[in-house]
């Protein structure tokens, strides 16, 4: 929370968290600049040619702010009037209505009508977002579908996929104008908490095991939401769940990599029943995908094909529920997860952002002080007689090039990895840690050995250091130990 002083101060303490947050937005951005290969979001996929059974018709809308959002509904050639709709609610990324094209056709095919239509590009970007918006923009789809000729308003449902399966639920807990609940690939816990078991997800499939996976993967994602470039990080799914009173159809495939998809589901139902809704189904696909595709590689990768019977389980399920045939808590034993989720909470006030920062910044100070001092009383002419030498030069340049390397390299293997958790870990593993992760813990225990030589040495030279040496190395040694403690925390220095 900023506090806006009085006119007394002269400095304003929401203008420092300002100016904090921009330099601190600056630092974590260094190594995604230093990584090419970063896209904000991948290519849509194109539009597929419409079946000859089904009839397409353009829609407008206005979403939340009054944004204009553009749609289209998909209906069945021949069908006969008070059939149900649903609106579909795309993942994350840039939304276009060619994403759930596949989902919609397949849909309409069974019976129903289908909305689809682009996401918002206003208020949307890979750092910014709001769920409360794409919810209202969502009941403002399924208003148009309500009133979409052939289309019974009283069995208009929605269905969200992924992120959709977060603002699907906050739409229906909205209104009583939604009759059911569809979600694909859902959580029921936190964004931050989802992103960051997909990314250690993708490492434990890859062999990686230690304290890259344990410690400094989870501590990096909770940095990174703590700066505020992580929208709607700690959203409380099951919060919302619990007021959501219209029966839901849960979806999961079972090699989903992106999301649990064996913890999810039980999540789902406790949230559910805690609010008294008992009117809820789940499904679990062998072999498909986080988007209910099939797969060829264990869901690292989705096929255009959608897994046999989902469809016809959304058409079956929709029309069961808006007769007035309810299910009643219908929820098999979710498969099985090989890596489990664990919460991430929030940073504690030690390990807080501006501690980060200025640790960051003491480390560099400190450690790179030396070989400047150094360069700049050659530059003048004034020669400084190194007693302590090779290992003091050794400290310097192994502990600067550890601290800068590291956050490089977290940041561009989370990218590379792919926060869905779709790709593999971009370098070699050995011993369970990639190569560049062992090159840094090597890096961080010669920083270690070399503080300790370096003390030693200053010890042996005795009187015989210079009052500028004293300082430099006094200044460097006590880098070195920061260095340790940084080290430690971040688990460059654990197993």
């Amino acid at each position: 929370m900023l506090f806006h002083a009085s006119g007394q101060r002269l400095v304003r303490p929401a203008h420092l968290s300002l100016a904090f947050r921009v330099l601190f937005m600056v630092w974590l951005a260094l190594p995604l600049a230093l990584w090419p290969s970063i896209s904000a979001y991948a290519a849509a996929p194109a539009s597929i040619p419409l079946p000859t059974d089904l009839t397409a018709t353009p829609v407008s809308f206005q979403g939340s702010g009054g944004i204009t959002l553009h749609g289209t509904i998909l209906d069945p050639a021949h069908a006969q009037g008070g059939r149900p709709g649903v609106v579909l609610v795309s993942g994350s990324g840039t939304g276009l209505r060619t994403e759930t094209q596949p989902d919609a056709i397949a849909f309409a095919q069974q019976g129903l009508s289908a909305l689809i239509y682009d996401k918002r590009s206003v208020g949307y970007s890979t750092f910014q977002r709001n769920y409360s918006q794409l919810a209202d923009d969502a009941l403002a789809a399924v208003q148009t579908l309500r009133a979409h000729a052939g289309v019974d308003p009283k069995k208009v449902g929605i269905w969200g996929r992924s992120e959709g399966g977060w603002v699907a639920p906050l739409a229906a807990e909205r209104s009583a104008d939604v009759a059911f609940v569809i979600v694909v690939g859902a959580n029921a816990i936190s964004p931050l908490q989802q992103q960051t078991w997909a990314v250690a997800n993708a490492l434990h499939r890859e062999g990686v095991s230690g304290s890259l996976l344990n410690h400094a993967e989870p501590t990096m994602f909770r940095l990174v939401a703590t700066v505020g470039i992580f929208p709607e990080a700690y959203y409380d799914a099951a919060a919302v769940l619990q007021h959501v009173r219209q029966p839901l159809l849960g979806v999961w495939g079972s090699d989903d990599q992106s999301t649990p998809p064996g913890q999810n589901p039980p999540l789902f139902a406790q949230a559910l029943q805690q609010g008294g809704n008992t009117h809820y189904t789940f499904r679990f696909f062998p072999g498909a995908s986080h988007d209910i595709h099939q797969s060829s590689d264990g869901g690292v990768t989705s096929l255009p094909e959608l897994a046999p019977g989902y469809a016809e389980l959304v058409g079956s399920w929709v029309q069961a529920v808006t007769s007035g045939r309810l299910p009643q808590a219908d929820a098999p034993v979710p498969p099985q997860q090989d890596w489990l989720s664990v919460p991430v909470p929030p940073l504690s006030w030690w390990e807080s952002a501006w501690v980060q920062l200025a640790a960051f910044l003491l480390l560099l100070a400190a450690i790179a002080g030396y070989p400047l001092v150094a360069l700049l009383r050659r530059l003048r002419g004034r020669s400084l007689r190194a007693a302590v030498g090779t290992p003091a030069r050794l400290l310097s340049g192994t502990g600067v090039t550890a601290v800068l390397c590291f956050f490089v390299y977290m940041l561009s293997l989370l990218i590379g990895v792919g926060m869905d958790g779709r790709e593999v870990v971009p370098d070699p593993v050995l011993a369970g840690r990639p190569l560049l992760w062992l090159l840094l813990q090597t890096l961080a225990l010669v920083t270690v050995g070399a503080e300790v030589a370096t003390a030693v040495a200053w010890r042996r030279a005795g009187n015989s250091v210079s009052l500028g040496e004293r300082r430099r190395l006094g200044l460097l040694l006590a880098g070195g130990a920061l260095f340790v403690l940084w080290a430690l925390y971040w688990g460059l220095l654990l197993p």
